[in-house]
């Protein structure tokens, strides 16, 4: 692991503390599967490490990351884990209720690129943001889940992984394992997104174009929208439900950004916040969208208040 040197004074120290925030954040991003928990888990970190940096303690970065760790930690004492809604239950079917909202610390939540991926290196990085892949994340216990993005993601030695969690190599190399056995599959998706693609959903989601946006789907593609476990998964259920649905989403209107490595979109109703909409592509096709519906997103990724607003940022 390379290491600037702190100059020592607090504004040295500040500089060097916040030369890490993205590489941090993206770590207890994968830890806590929500941007605003890593942020605060972050947060806690430079507290402490303000409070408690020697120069004589060694790299800034290892004691850092040691700190976001204990964060991280203390943060996941909870029972549950944060999922999607297809790790709750089976697919619902066209006509089914939705059922009762469930709270927010049960979801992975989304994050915006820029918060969590380092950009000399988002070949590798992208993957490891994915909201599958952070959903397969939380199956695993926080200690293993800890190990497995160091060293797998991270890149860290078995040595260096160690001696952050205070343990022994053999002990990093014994968990090590255990995850990646436990670690569900995730499907790849396209490193690449076309434009066209986008703008062509863009323009069927405005229009309120089953057919059109239906068209842009894999056969098997899936649809969620959280708070709510119901989910749908296939083009021919999505379709019977937008028709079916009364087109309570005509008339909306789509800004984009980037979220967990892949296009994202605020979607704004009348006028106002009403979801954050991130898609999923594999194949040149959409295999999923989920559709988060909490306004109180936009403010993570930029987005104004208004669509009014977001064209005069946008001008």
């Amino acid at each position: 692991m390379t290491e600037v040197r702190s100059e020592g004074s607090p504004a040295g120290l500040a500089d060097e503390l916040e030369r890490h925030r993205a590489e941090l954040t993206g770590y207890c991003y994968r830890m806590l599967g929500s941007g605003f928990e890593a942020e605060d888990a972050v947060q806690e970190a430079f507290v402490r490490a303000w409070r408690t940096y020697d120069p004589q303690r060694g790299p800034l970065r290892a004691w850092l990351f040691h700190l976001a760790t204990n964060a991280c930690f203390d943060l996941l004492r909870g029972p549950q884990r944060r999922a999607r809604a297809m790790d709750l239950g089976p697919a619902a079917v066209p006509g089914a209720a939705l059922g009762e909202p469930l709270p927010e610390n049960r979801w992975v939540q989304p994050v915006p690129d820029a918060r969590v991926l380092d950009p000399a290196d988002l070949a590798v990085t992208r993957e490891t943001v994915r909201l599958a892949f952070v959903a397969a994340l939380h199956h695993l216990p926080p200690r293993q889940r800890a190990v497995l993005i160091l060293r797998d993601v991270l890149r860290w030695s078995a040595a260096e992984t160690a001696a952050l969690l205070a343990t022994t190599v053999t002990s990093v190399n014994s968990a090590l394992q255990r995850a990646r056995t436990r670690l569900p599959a995730v499907a790849p998706l396209d490193a690449e997104v076309d434009p066209e693609l986008l703008a062509r959903y863009v323009t069927a989601f405005e229009r309120y174009d089953v057919d059109a946006l239906v068209s842009l789907l894999h056969e098997d593609a899936t649809s969620s929208m959280p708070p709510f476990a119901w989910w749908l998964r296939g083009r021919a259920d999505i379709r019977a439900v937008l028709l079916a649905s009364g087109a309570p989403c005509a008339g909306s209107r789509l800004v984009p950004v980037r979220a967990n490595g892949c296009p994202a979109f605020g979607q704004y109703l009348a006028g106002e916040p009403f979801a954050l909409v991130v898609l999923e592509v594999s194949g040149g096709l959409i295999a999923g969208q989920s559709t988060y519906l909490d306004p109180g997103l936009f403010p993570l990724f930029g987005l104004p208040m208004s669509f009014e607003a977001a064209l005069r940022t946008e001008g």
